[in-house]
């Protein structure tokens, strides 16, 4: 937020712990970041390890469901501007879409 902040530019937080992302706007940042979901995934949480989300079998579906129904799964923070996307770690990423 610093980073917008001191550019100027006004920003929309979205808490997705709060209000998560639905299928269609999970998909969409994905296919702006340019990763797989498995890459998206925070793989140190609970729901993580509790779920055997690390089993190579899970398809791309499976793997969005389970961002959808444990967000803290997703990584943070993800700031999307002018239809690209980048994970604000670290935040000097956020510079590349600004």
């Amino acid at each position: 937020m610093a980073l917008l902040d001191e550019a100027n530019i006004s920003a929309d937080v979205v808490e997705y712990l709060n209000t998560p992302p639905n299928r269609e706007e999970l998909t969409d940042i994905l296919k702006m970041l340019n990763l797989s979901p498995r890459e998206l995934m925070r793989t140190h949480e609970v729901p993580y390890q509790d779920n055997n989300l690390d089993n190579e079998a899970l398809t791309d579906d499976e793997l969005i469901n389970a961002m959808i129904q444990f967000p803290i799964l997703i990584e943070r923070p993800i700031v999307v501007s002018n239809g690209q996307a980048v994970i604000g770690r670290p935040p000097v990423n956020v510079k590349a879409i600004l």
